[in-house]
C-alpha cells in the first residue's frame, strides 16, 4: 500500500516536468528535427546582413553574385529580423508560386508598399485577405476579362495608330529620320512618367526601415520615403484629377455613357469602389502597363536590328500574313508566331526587373528540403528563370527561334517559369490577354511600318544595360524608313 502511493506520487511529480518539456519543445525546436535555412551569407546578430546589403548597391546585384558565388539556386539573407529568400530555379519557384494553399501568397508590409497602394487598396501589393479578393473578382470580371478586351479594341487601335503617326512624321517628309525609342513628349509628360518610373524604382527596393521600421521615428534612411512620397504625389498630381472630375459628371449627369475602364470602375455596383480603391487601383494599372512593354520593345527592337537575319525573318513572316495594302491589326496575331517569339525572348532575356513583386510566407513551411520560417519574403529571381543555363542553350544569346516549336502556337505565358513574363499562380499578373496583345501588337506595327536601319558610321548597337537597373543604359536610337504605301498611314 505504501510503495503503492509512493508510485502514485513520483509519477504526479513528474507531471509538471512533461507539460515543462513539451512547452519547451514546441516552443524551442530540436535544431535536428528540423531542415537547415537555404545557404546564406553569415549575418550579425540582430541587424543580419544589413551592413553587407548597404556596401553592396545595387542590392539585386550582389544577391544574383552570392547565388553565384555560393553555387545555389535558393538564397536566404536575414536583414533584420526578416529573412529573405533568393530563387532562380524554377522547380523550387514553381512551390511557392504555385500555392494552392494560400501560404506563401501575400505581400510583406513595407513603407513603399502602403505609400504606393494608398495603404493596400490595391490588388498587386495587398496582402490576401478579403479586399484582394474583391479586387481580383473586380479585374477578373469587369475589367481584364475577354469581352472588356474586345470591348475596348478602337481604343487601342487609336493608340496604335498615335504611334505610327508619330514616327511617320518624324521620317522627315519621308526620306528617313533617327528616332529616339525615348520619344519627345511634353515637359507634363516627362514630369508624369518620371515620376511614375520613380515608383516603380522605390517600390520594395530594400529599404531599410522595412527591416528596422522603429527607424522611421528617428530619420528617413537614405530619403527613401521622401523620393517615393514626391513621385506620388506627382503622379496622382495629373491623375486624381481627372479621376475626381469623371466622378462629378456621372454623379450630374452630365456623363451617360461608358468610354473607358474608369467609367467602368464608377459605375460598379457589386462591389461598388470607393473613390479611393479606384485611384490606387488606377496607379497600379498604369505602373503594370508603363515600363514593361516598353522595356521589352526596345530591347527586342535593338537585338533585331544588330541580327538582320532576324528581322527580315520578322518581316517576311509580316507580309506573308498581313501584307503590305493593310496594317496589321489584333486579328492578325494568331498567325504571327515569329514576331510573338521576337517578344518573348526579350522577355527571357531582358526582364524588366530582377525580381518579381515579393511574396511572403504566412505559416513555417519546408521548401526544397528547406526551412521558409513564417514571414520570410520570397524573390523569384527574373534574370534566374530567363537567363539560366540549365534551361536554355546559349542563355545568353538573343534568338526567337528557341521558341518557335513545329505544330504550337507561341504564348508569352510560361507556366513552367523557364521565362518570367506574366508569373504563375494565385498571384499570377490578371492581365495577361492586355499586356500579351499590347507588346505584340506595337512590335509588329513597328516591323511593318518601317525600315529600320542603324545611324551612320555605328557598326552596331550598344547592347549593355544599366547597372543599377534592367534597362538599356543607352536609350534605342535608328533610322526609320516608311515601307508601306503612304496613303496607309494615320496623318491626322
Amino acid at each position: 500500500m505504501l510503495l503503492g502511493i509512493t508510485m502514485i506520487n513520483f509519477v504526479l511529480s513528474l507531471v509538471p516536468i512533461f507539460f515543462l518539456f513539451s512547452f519547451l519543445l514546441n516552443k524551442f525546436p530540436s535544431s535536428k528535427i528540423r531542415p537547415p535555412l537555404p545557404p546564406g551569407p553569415t549575418s550579425l546578430p540582430y541587424i543580419g546582413s544589413i551592413i553587407s546589403m548597404l556596401r553592396n548597391k545595387p542590392t539585386f546585384r550582389w544577391i544574383h553574385s552570392m547565388m553565384d558565388k555560393m553555387n545555389t539556386k535558393i538564397l536566404c539573407i536575414r536583414l533584420g529580423n526578416t529573412h529573405v529568400i533568393a530563387v532562380s530555379d524554377p522547380k523550387i519557384a514553381l512551390e511557392f508560386l504555385k500555392d494552392t494553399n494560400g501560404i506563401f501568397s501575400s505581400r510583406p508590409d513595407t513603407v513603399s508598399g502602403h505609400l504606393t497602394s494608398n495603404g493596400y487598396l490595391n490588388i498587386a501589393l495587398a496582402p490576401i485577405g478579403d479586399h484582394w479578393k474583391k479586387m481580383r473578382k473586380v479585374l477578373s470580371t469587369e475589367i481584364l476579362s475577354v469581352a472588356r478586351h474586345k470591348w475596348l479594341l478602337n481604343k487601342r487601335i487609336e493608340e496604335y495608330d498615335n504611334i505610327l503617326r508619330y514616327i511617320y512624321k518624324k521620317c522627315d517628309n519621308n526620306r528617313g529620320g533617327v528616332m529616339n525609342a525615348h520619344g519627345e513628349p511634353g515637359d507634363k509628360e516627362i514630369e508624369h512618367v518620371d515620376s511614375l518610373l520613380t515608383i516603380l524604382a522605390y517600390t520594395h527596393a530594400f529599404c531599410v526601415t522595412d527591416y528596422f521600421p522603429w527607424l522611421r521615428w528617428i530619420t528617413d534612411f537614405d530619403g527613401h520615403e521622401k523620393t517615393l512620397r514626391n513621385g506620388i504625389i506627382t503622379a496622382r498630381k495629373y491623375q486624381d484629377p481627372l479621376i475626381d472630375e469623371r466622378i462629378r459628371q456621372w454623379k450630374n449627369g452630365v456623363k451617360t455613357k461608358q468610354d473607358d475602364l474608369l467609367d467602368v470602375f464608377i459605375n460598379l455596383r457589386n462591389p461598388r469602389l470607393t473613390t479611393d480603391e479606384i485611384k490606387a487601383q488606377i496607379l497600379d494599372l498604369t505602373l503594370a502597363s508603363l515600363d514593361n512593354v516598353s522595356n521589352n520593345i526596345e530591347w527586342a527592337m535593338a537585338e533585331m536590328i544588330n541580327k538582320p537575319g532576324i528581322f527580315d525573318k520578322a518581316v517576311n513572316e509580316l507580309d506573308f500574313v498581313v501584307g503590305k495594302d493593310g496594317l496589321v491589326q489584333e486579328s492578325d496575331l494568331q498567325n504571327l508566331n515569329y514576331i510573338k517569339a521576337c517578344v518573348k525572348e526579350a522577355f527571357r532575356l531582358h526582364p524588366v526587373a530582377p525580381f518579381n513583386v515579393p511574396h511572403v510566407t504566412t505559416v513555417d513551411s519546408i521548401v526544397a528540403g528547406y526551412f521558409i520560417p513564417t514571414g520570410s519574403q520570397v524573390l523569384v529571381s527574373r534574370l534566374g528563370l530567363g537567363r539560366n543555363p540549365m534551361v536554355w542553350d546559349d542563355a545568353l544569346v538573343f534568338n526567337p527561334d528557341r521558341h518557335m516549336t513545329s505544330g504550337k502556337d507561341v504564348v508569352l505565358t510560361d507556366h513552367n517559369l523557364h521565362t518570367f513574363s506574366f508569373s504563375t499562380g494565385p498571384r499570377g499578373c490578371p492581365g495577361v490577354l492586355l499586356g500579351s496583345t499590347m507588346a505584340i501588337m506595337l512590335l509588329a506595327r513597328l516591323v511593318q511600318g518601317f525600315t529600320w536601319e542603324l545611324p551612320p558610321n555605328k557598326p552596331l548597337f550598344d547592347l549593355e544595360e544599366n547597372f543599377h537597373d534592367l534597362a538599356k543604359a543607352k536609350p534605342l536610337m535608328a533610322l526609320a524608313t516608311p515601307r508601306l504605301p503612304h496613303h496607309l498611314y494615320p496623318t491626322c
